[in-house]
């Protein structure tokens, strides 16, 4: 278990300054990404469960659908090139929606997380303590976000797949193809 988490540390590039926060005892879980219906790759994310638990916990259940819901088979529905990926809409498939494991709408944890740099997994809202199940993961620095957006991981593996993901965008934000998170879960 430590080993494989060496081994996946030590295979995937610095991402961020998040990076630095790393713990083996933190989760990490996987999307199975789908363009159109078609493979295009595994994002791996590692979850600050020791800075910000509740926010970590719940999007760990989600990528593994133990409370009868989650992240697979949801989509990506906002899309900006060179700035972020945002998906997690697990109601509505829209951006109106979603759902957290704690039942509606959960409180900001923390900001102590900063949006240094690409990669960083940070919640989306509608507003303080907005949390449910929506997300966007940044393609670079966005600092304009820090104080606003509860961050929580950072992508460990995966980030050419972001990458191309974030460029089948617009800046009004609708993706060019159908962008899937056809299967998820948890790795350790």
């Amino acid at each position: 278990n430590a080993f494989l988490k060496h081994i996946i540390r030590s295979c995937s590039l610095f991402t961020s300054a998040a990076e630095a926060l790393s713990r083996d005892s933190n989760p990490v879980v996987f999307f199975d990404m789908a363009v159109d219906d078609e493979d295009a790759g595994r994002i791996v994310m590692e979850l600050f469960a020791h800075i910000v638990p509740r926010t970590a916990e719940n999007f760990r259940a989600l990528c593994t659908g133990e409370m009868g819901f989650g992240y697979r088979r949801s989509v990506f529905h906002r899309i900006i090139p060179d700035f972020m990926c945002q998906g997690g809409d697990i109601t509505n498939q829209d951006g109106t929606g979603g759902k957290s494991i704690y039942g509606g709408k959960f409180e900001d944890e923390s900001f102590e997380v900063r949006h240094t740099g690409p990669g960083l997994l940070s919640m989306a809202n509608r507003g303080r303590d907005t949390n449910n199940s929506q997300f966007f993961i940044t393609l670079k620095k966005a600092e304009h976000l820090d104080f606003k957006h509860v961050a929580f991981g950072f992508v460990k593996d995966g980030m050419d797949v972001l990458r191309r993901i974030g460029e089948l965008g617009a800046k009004d934000g609708k993706p060019t193809k159908t962008i899937t998170i056809s299967d998820c879960g948890q790795i350790l």
